[in-house]
């Protein structure tokens, strides 16, 4: 954390980059002006969920009340975990209903529309592996190098809103450069209060902590350590203690999503 407004967002610097896993997601539309989801889980209810306020919002902005939607959610990101499966949801459902709807909103559009929904979703909406600063909405394009992860999920769910108020976060954090990140010469501001409130998260990064450079994913509660091959992931999440979860995944730099953003401007 490199600061705070006096909004009260908090001005950060982070690295962000896809995994091949994720929700998934099913688009019927509808000219009955109904928007709603189908599925049931316990995770998230329709009502606050970030699929069906994008949604609304991206119709409202397009002055087409009669334009709706049915929405089948299958939930594989646990809340909580600070992998951003709703913000993927609520970029995933601008840019495909933009195209299925036939609002031809630019990608300047629904950037704008994406900020107001939460700070992660610009980045889907970017649809490359970045460098955000600011709140998050600053993106500068990178390319990390490819491989595989070892994601660790502690079965615990973690507040962003608790521990971005906590007092004892560090909120002075001389800004670094993009170079001291990829050096390996940062970490994560938000772990020691994470690591306090949450002992499970303090588990699983010494646990990971024994297979390479581990760190929490934002807020967490995932926790992860980048490993080079699929074999390599597999065999330490099969070395997790019991009671704790974990998956391998490859890393991407190009979203799954990009084949559903709108032209560039010219």
């Amino acid at each position: 954390m490199t600061g705070r407004r006096p909004d009260g967002y908090h001005l950060l610097q982070t690295w962000m980059q896809f995994l091949d896993w994720g929700d998934r997601m099913l688009f019927r539309t509808n000219r009955k002006g109904m928007i709603q989801r189908h599925d049931e889980h316990p995770y998230t209810l329709p009502a606050a969920d970030l699929s069906i306020r994008a949604a609304e919002v991206l119709r409202q902005a397009a002055g087409r009340p009669e334009l709706g939607a049915d929405i089948t959610l299958e939930k594989r990101v646990p809340p909580g975990t600070g992998l951003g499966g709703g913000s993927s949801n609520a970029a995933t459902t601008l840019l495909v209903l933009n195209r299925l709807w036939q609002l031809h909103l630019s990608a300047a559009q629904l950037r704008d529309l994406g900020r107001g929904l939460g700070a992660d979703v610009p980045v889907f909406l970017h649809g490359a592996s970045a460098w955000a600063e600011g709140t998050g909405d600053l993106l500068t394009t990178m390319c990390p190098p490819a491989g595989w992860v070892a994601v660790a999920l502690p079965g615990v769910a973690v507040s962003t809103e608790s521990i971005f108020s906590d007092p004892g976060l560090r909120r002075d954090h001389p800004p670094v450069a993009v170079r001291d990140y990829t050096a390996g010469l940062t970490g994560n501001d938000l772990e020691a209060v994470t690591f306090q409130r949450h002992p499970e998260v303090a588990a699983a990064h010494r646990c990971l902590s024994q297979f390479g450079p581990a760190r929490m994913s934002g807020t967490g509660s995932a926790v992860f350590v980048p490993l080079p091959t699929r074999e390599a992931a597999e065999q330490v999440i099969g070395q997790l203690p019991d009671g704790m979860t974990g998956l391998a995944a490859r890393r991407l730099n190009r979203s799954p999503l990009q084949d559903w953003m709108p032209e560039p401007e010219s």
